[in-house]
């Protein structure tokens, strides 16, 4: 029994607990970690006991005697840090475990203390595991020169991103420091693409995957509102509080700038009615004391009804205590998305899991009904991730010159391949990376050593250096000498006009362009507030069931009069054609001006037609929500320019290349990426923002239905 493999301490902890049982993922991540030497990766729903089931185990074999970090805990998110801390505090408090808090807002106190005597369990972020490299190379070492596991809580939101590649290759230099194997233990709700999560770890073959399968109900009902304007109609908001005024709810709207109205416009319905004032909103712009008040108001409040109109930064583990509703309002940009959002309700044992979605507009119903049949039919979007990340190479090479204050030229090669993230790289390219580096001046060729150069110290000495993910500039938004939160700045924020920000509106009287602030009062005069916030790219198989629901229809249940009406409607549309491969066959509608191609596939594929299209000058537009593309000239031989496109394709380097130099701004840029010459920017192109491969097999399959 795996219980009784657990330390007497553990065991104790438990009984305490007044635990029934332990959950299946808890009984076999205890069985498996106990007796193997494998790393794991722990993959349940959510407020299944993931972290309880890595922990447990951990907490029962290591000995804390020992000097040094024996635990290291990694996060996405500080809130989940500090979220995780008092969960993680409480199951060492029987075995008298020092459990330190490691981020920007963190006790320096604390952190001093576990610097002078390194023990027990380290919760941190990737950034701040990059700023101990850079800043305290030695201590760094003394405090994982010891490490048994690290555990990585979320792994799905760092698999496929480049703050997730940024995450690896610490990983492997945190490795290095240890003499002896250190284990890794992932935690995730959504993966969809296990393999991917193994090679993760840097140890593919020596990780396992533990899959939870338990099943959990959800109450699922699909709602059809038709709103015409950029803002939510009066009659919709009503709708949505007669749906959530007596119960405890979250809801997700996709966006910052939605996130607010709904907060807004939802305690001005409830004031007139003289309802509950739990009316909250939550997300990135939000200043992080008024999320912790909200966070913290949700935990504790067992009693009273709230609603918190949120984005992804309550899709996460973060405890707020039991929900009774989640509210989906337009559909989420990933299956995975929408599995994560279900998950925050119905937390307690017994309990199912309850969504409302309400669709606003006819192509974001198809897609939320498309999304909700993947997730019924146990479809996760596999994961993309970049194999040739020079990018990060080149932010790695300048953080261990920083580190270890110059490296033989020798040895930065072999350092390089060494890294698991990098070991596969040509090492003609890692050369030419290299030298570009040194021509640049990021780095210094001095005698048989490499430094760090004059441009690399910009940017190394920068608070900025020690993350991936690029920041726009934003501005803070001040009341009273209060900090309520930071938005993207641009040239709409000036005085006098309304701004949304933590489910209020203000007027913005005053702004410093140079200390990036601005002035605010409470708004009265009823001007329409500003925007912000955008969407997520679509995976090609949520497209392709879009396709499958307009030409066969759903068996979805517990919709709406209005969702039907709608729904057929649109499937009226499009009932002429005859598609009989869904994967195939796509649907061409010539007009006497245009024609229109609906391509039901992924967004980074239609980006990649998209950017053929621009290389032959035609006069198109591309509508992202339908997957539409309205071609103007020449409108009446889609299969020759679809030829054409093909043709392209096989020189697709040359035509970024000049577009990188004639347009510079055409294409996105990593962080880091801005730094490279154009042989390794096209690299990134073509890895990140186009899909080339996977558009080479569309077009060469696709079949054209007029």
């Amino acid at each position: 029994m795996a219980f009784e493999l657990l330390s007497e301490p553990i065991r104790r902890y438990v009984y305490e607990q007044r635990w029934e049982s332990l959950r299946p993922i808890q009984n076999a991540a205890i069985g498996k970690i106990l007796t193997t030497s494998h790393d794991y990766i722990l993959a349940s729903r959510t407020a299944s006991g993931k972290t309880e089931a890595a922990f447990l185990p951990i907490l029962s074999c290591v000995d804390f005697r020992q000097s040094g970090v024996q635990v290291l805990y990694i996060s996405p998110l500080i809130a989940l840090i500090n979220d995780q801390f008092m969960r993680i505090e409480d199951l060492c408090k029987h075995l008298d475990v020092l459990v330190t808090k490691w981020h920007g807002e963190a006790s320096k106190t604390l952190k001093d203390k576990l610097l002078k005597t390194p023990e027990g369990v380290l919760l941190i972020t990737p950034e701040s595991l990059e700023a101990m490299f850079v800043n305290r190379a030695y201590q760094a070492q003394a405090l994982f020169a010891n490490l048994k596991f690290i555990v990585i809580d979320e792994i799905h939101a760092f698999l496929g991103t480049d703050r997730g590649l940024h995450l690896q290759s610490l990983i492997a230099r945190i490795k290095s420091l240890s003499p002896l194997p250190v284990r890794l233990i992932g935690l995730s709700a959504t993966i969809g693409d296990y393999e991917q999560a193994k090679k993760f770890t840097g140890n593919a073959e020596n990780t396992k995957v533990l899959l939870d399968k338990t099943p959990k109900e959800v109450m699922a009902e699909f709602r059809y509102y038709s709103v015409m304007t950029i803002d939510y109609p009066l009659a919709f908001i009503t709708d949505l509080y007669q749906e959530v005024s007596d119960k405890k709810t979250l809801i997700f709207p996709n966006s910052r700038g939605k996130a607010e109205e709904i907060a807004v416009k939802l305690q001005q319905v409830s004031a007139r009615r003289k309802g509950h004032k739990n009316y909250f909103s939550h997300h990135s712009s939000i200043d992080k004391e008024l999320r912790e008040y909200v966070e913290t108001f949700a935990k504790k409040n067992q009693d009273h009804p709230f609603s918190i109109a949120c984005t992804s930064t309550l899709e996460l583990g973060i405890d707020i205590g039991s929900v009774d509703l989640v509210v989906q309002i337009d559909s989420t940009f990933s299956v995975a998305s929408l599995i994560q959002r279900i998950g925050r309700s119905g937390r307690r044992a017994g309990m199912a899991s309850r969504l409302l979605l309400f669709a606003t507009d006819p192509w974001s119903l198809l897609q939320s009904l498309a999304c909700w049949q993947l997730y019924t039919n146990g479809f996760i979007e596999p994961i993309q991730s970049r194999q040739q990340p020079f990018d990060i190479l080149f932010h790695q090479i300048l953080s261990k010159l920083k580190e270890a204050s110059g490296i033989k030229q020798k040895q930065l090669l072999p350092w390089i391949k060494a890294n698991y993230l990098f070991s596969d790289l040509p090492e003609d390219a890692i050369r030419s990376l290299i030298g570009w580096m040194v021509e640049g001046d990021f780095v210094e060729a001095l005698h048989d050593e490499y430094i760090v150069g004059i441009a690399g110290e910009k940017l190394v000495n920068s608070r900025e250096f020690y993350s991936v993910f690029r920041s726009d500039p934003t501005i803070k938004i001040i009341f009273q000498g209060k900090v309520l939160g930071e938005i993207p700045n641009s040239e709409q924020i000036a005085p006098d006009q309304n701004i949304y920000l933590a489910a209020k509106i203000w007027k913005i009287i005053d702004v410093d362009a140079v200390a990036a602030k601005a002035e605010v009062i409470p708004a009265q005069d009823g001007k329409k507030p500003l925007f912000f916030g955008a969407g997520g790219d679509i995976h090609a198989r949520i497209r392709i069931e879009m396709l499958r629901i307009i030409i066969i229809g759903t068996q979805i249940k517990d919709t709406s009069i209005e969702l039907q009406n709608q729904l057929q409607e649109l499937r009226f549309e499009f009932k002429r054609f005859q598609i009989n491969n869904f994967l195939t066959d796509r649907p061409i509608i010539v007009k006497e001006q245009t024609l229109e191609w609906y391509t039901f596939t992924g967004s980074r594929i239609n980006r990649t037609i998209a950017f053929l299209f621009k290389t032959m000058d035609l006069a198109f537009r591309y509508e992202e929500s339908q997957s539409l593309f309205l071609i103007t000239n020449p409108y009446d031989d889609l299969a020759a320019i679809l030829e054409e496109g093909k043709e392209r394709l096989r020189n697709i380097d040359e035509y970024i290349q000049y577009y990188l130099a004639a347009e510079p701004a055409f294409f996105p840029s990593s962080k880091w990426g801005v730094y490279l010459n154009d042989q390794f920017k096209v690299g990134y192109v073509k890895e990140a923002y186009l899909d080339i491969p996977t558009t080479w097999l569309f077009l060469d399959q696709i079949v054209l239905v007029y």
